[in-house]
C-alpha cells in the first residue's frame, strides 16, 4: 500500500506560511497601535506633555528616545509604555534636561541690515565729463560726472569713487560784450551705485560775470553751504587753471575768464556739490 506524502507536506507548509504572515500582520498592526496609543497618552498627559519623546514598537517592545524635562516626566512615560496592552518589553534611552539646557533661551534672530543714509550736507566731489559754459550751455541741459572722492558713512563705503552722476544746467547765460551779465548754474540731480540710479537733491553752483574783471560767485539751493569747483583733480587736468575761492560762504568759483568774460568750465574740471536731502541707499549686503 502506498502513502502520498508529498501532496500532503505541500499544504502543510502552505499553511504553516499563511499562519507564519497572518501572524507576522498581526504584530506588526499590535506595534503601529502601540506606538500610536503610547506617544498620544504621553502627548496627552500634563507631566510628560512637554517631552520631546520617539516611540518605537518592534514585536511588542517599545524603544522610547528623545528629551525629557524632569526625571519624574521621564519616569511616567516609561510607566505609560509599560502599562500599554501588548507590550512586552521597554528600553527606555530618553535622557534628562539639565537645568541650564532648560532655562538657556533661544538666541534671537540678528537683525535685518539696515539702509545707509548719506546725510544732508554731505560734500558729493564729481569730475565732469564735457565742459561747460555760460556762453555754448543751454538750460536744462544734462551733463554726466564721475566721483573723484568716494563717500563713507560711519566707516561703511556708500558711494564708490568713479560712481557716475548726472546734472542739470539750471541758467545758462552768455554774457554780453557792452552790457549784460554771464551766468552759469548748476546742480546734480541723480547717481548711479553699483548699478542703480539714484535721485537726489544738491545745492546750485552759480556763478555771474559782470564788468571788465569783475566776478560774483554764490551758492544756492536749500539753504546749504555752498560747494565749491575745484581746479582739476591732484595730478593735474584740463581744469587746473580755474582755482578755487576758499572761506566762510565760500560758493562756486567762476571757470576761467575768456578775454570778454564768458563762464568757462573746462572738461575734468573737479565741481564739490552738496546734498540738500539725504540720500537713502539699500545695505550692502543688497547692493
Amino acid at each position: 500500500m502506498r502513502i502520498l506524502t508529498k501532496p500532503l507536506s505541500v499544504a502543510l507548509l502552505t499553511a504553516l506560511l499563511g499562519l507564519s504572515i497572518a501572524c507576522s500582520k498581526r504584530s506588526t498592526q499590535n506595534d503601529d497601535t502601540i506606538t500610536n496609543d503610547v506617544q498620544t497618552k504621553v502627548a496627552a498627559d500634563p507631566d510628560t506633555k512637554d517631552s520631546t519623546v520617539t516611540v518605537a514598537a518592534k514585536e511588542g517592545k517599545v524603544t522610547l528616545t528623545g528629551k525629557v524635562k524632569t526625571p519624574a516626566a521621564q519616569q511616567k512615560i516609561e510607566q505609560i509604555a509599560r502599562e500599554e496592552p501588548g507590550v512586552a518589553a521597554v528600553d527606555d534611552q530618553t535622557a534628562v534636561e539639565s537645568a541650564e539646557q532648560a532655562a538657556q533661551p533661544e538666541a534671537p534672530p540678528p537683525p535685518p541690515p539696515q539702509p545707509i543714509i548719506v546725510p544732508a550736507g554731505t560734500t558729493l566731489t564729481v569730475k565732469v565729463g564735457q565742459a561747460l559754459s555760460s556762453k555754448t550751455s543751454q538750460t536744462g541741459q544734462t551733463f554726466l560726472a564721475t566721483l573723484a572722492q568716494p563717500v563713507s558713512v560711519d566707516g561703511k563705503s556708500a558711494i564708490p569713487a568713479g560712481s557716475t552722476a548726472s546734472g542739470t544746467v539750471l541758467t545758462a547765460k552768455a554774457k554780453g560784450k557792452i552790457k549784460g551779465e554771464g551766468e552759469l548754474s548748476l546742480a546734480l540731480t541723480s547717481v548711479t551705485v553699483r548699478g542703480q540710479t539714484y535721485t537726489i537733491q544738491t545745492s546750485a553752483l552759480s556763478s555771474t560775470s559782470k564788468g571788465k574783471g569783475k566776478r560774483t560767485a554764490k551758492t544756492t539751493g536749500g539753504g546749504a553751504a555752498g560747494g565749491a569747483l575745484i581746479g582739476g583733480l591732484a595730478g593735474g587736468g584740463k581744469g587746473a587753471a580755474i582755482g578755487a575761492l576758499v572761506g566762510a560762504g565760500a560758493g562756486l568759483v567762476g571757470g576761467a575768464a575768456t578775454g570778454n568774460q564768458q563762464i568757462e568750465i573746462p572738461v575734468e574740471s573737479a565741481l564739490s556739490f552738496q546734498l540738500s536731502a539725504p540720500l537713502r541707499l539699500p545695505p550692502p549686503t543688497q547692493q
